[in-house]
């Protein structure tokens, strides 16, 4: 009887009213003991207020029911596909909503709905992916920055593909402590892509030149992320820059001239098809007589060989040990011998080569000088501009 008395009452009562009234007949649905008429005359009720004019009136009802499993099933879902700011609470909280309801409203709502979806807890891994794949640049943030969220590695990588070019969003993503190192490395190349068309944009270097500059930038991060990797994670990355093309001879070379035997090792077996522990085993050996077919069978330019081969005969002189900078910088001394032997030996096509090795050799002079520069400044106790501005 109470609950007709409040259907006629709503026909002429004021939106604010109906809105309190609203709520609280949500909450004796769901918390009073109600007999099975009424129960059945208050879901009536609640079912046509979905229809009410006013959005106050609809917020009263997601509000209280966003969290209950107690809920009626159809008010939850008609709620799910209101306006965003009523719809959210449901989408964030709701049990009643079932993973294909969720991927649902990921593909055909509007970017506050997949935020709303992308912040409940515990998502599970099909909703994300959905997420990633369709998902707008926001939602995308709010799924990375969801602690709970169970996202699937190749998930992480479709975000990068669609919106790693935000600095938001790579920065989100760099934060999280599960993130492949592959992933890693495909961030690396958006923000280096980033850069160089924002020069370009602003005419302050030729495309060529910045390209050329973003791609040695990513060369060298790429080294430094590998060398900062766990071993089972060195060949995954290896795999990701074979499929993307990035695994260049350069690549390799660097690797092998930064001193980065995991990296240059796993490469090769990658290339050529082999066994980590045979290519190894080529590489360490003092007689060297196996190195030239496993470089054949790796399909790298023999224009570069040269220097491949002396590079590898200093490393073998100087039994495979790096410095205290670790793998991750160029080894000026290694650089300049190897120059010297190829510039001497004058094999074929010999320039390109010694066009990239005295690049190489720049550019190790220049982070040795700058390495020395912060030694003598933190003997004499002077803090770098960096570190001034930070503070």
């Amino acid at each position: 009887m109470i609950v007709r008395q409040f259907i006629a009452w709503l026909r002429t009562a004021p939106a604010g009213e109906r809105a309190d009234a609203t709520s609280a007949l949500a909450r004796a649905y769901l918390y009073s003991k109600l007999s099975p008429d009424d129960r059945a005359a208050a879901e009536g009720a609640l079912l046509m207020l979905l229809d009410d004019p006013s959005p106050m009136v609809r917020q009263a009802l997601a509000d209280v029911f966003a969290g209950s499993s107690a809920a009626p099933p159809a008010v939850v879902h008609a709620l799910a596909g209101d306006q965003a700011d009523i719809a959210a609470p449901i989408l964030q909280r709701s049990p009643l909503l079932l993973d294909a309801d969720l991927v649902d409203q990921v593909a055909t709502g509007s970017a506050a709905a997949q935020a709303a979806v992308a912040s409940r807890p515990k998502l599970q891994r099909a909703v994300a992916a959905a997420i990633a794949e369709v998902g707008e640049a926001h939602p995308c943030l709010v799924l990375i920055e969801n602690p709970t969220a169970d996202i699937a590695p190749f998930s992480l990588d479709r975000i990068v593909e669609r919106h790693g070019h935000l600095a938001a969003i790579r920065q989100a993503m760099a934060a999280r402590t599960d993130l492949p190192a592959a992933t890693r490395q495909s961030l690396v190349v958006k923000l280096s892509a980033t850069l160089a068309d924002f020069v370009t944009a602003r005419e302050w270097m030729g495309q060529d030149r910045a390209q050329r500059v973003a791609k040695e930038a990513c060369e060298r991060a790429t080294v430094t992320l590998a060398a900062q990797t766990a071993q089972n994670e060195v060949r995954p990355l290896v795999r990701h820059l074979c499929q993307s093309g990035q695994l260049t001879a350069g690549l390799v070379l660097r690797a092998l001239l930064c001193g980065n035997i995991s990296l240059f090792e796993e490469a090769l077996a990658e290339l050529a098809g082999m066994e980590l522990s045979r290519v190894s085993a080529i590489v360490h050996d003092h007689g060297g007589a196996s190195f030239r077919a496993l470089y054949q069978k790796a399909r790298l330019p023999a224009s570069i060989y040269p220097a491949f081969r002396e590079a590898v005969e200093v490393m073998r002189l100087t039994g495979f040990v790096g410095d205290a900078g670790g793998a991750t910088r160029l080894k000026r001394r290694m650089i300049e011998r190897v120059l010297t032997r190829c510039a001497d030996a004058k094999p074929a096509d010999i320039a390109p080569l010694l066009t990239l090795l005295r690049r190489f050799a720049t550019e190790a002079a220049r982070e040795e000088a700058r390495l020395f520069c912060d030694e003598i400044a933190a003997e004499a106790g002077i803090v770098p501009p960096a570190q001034l501005q930070a503070a």
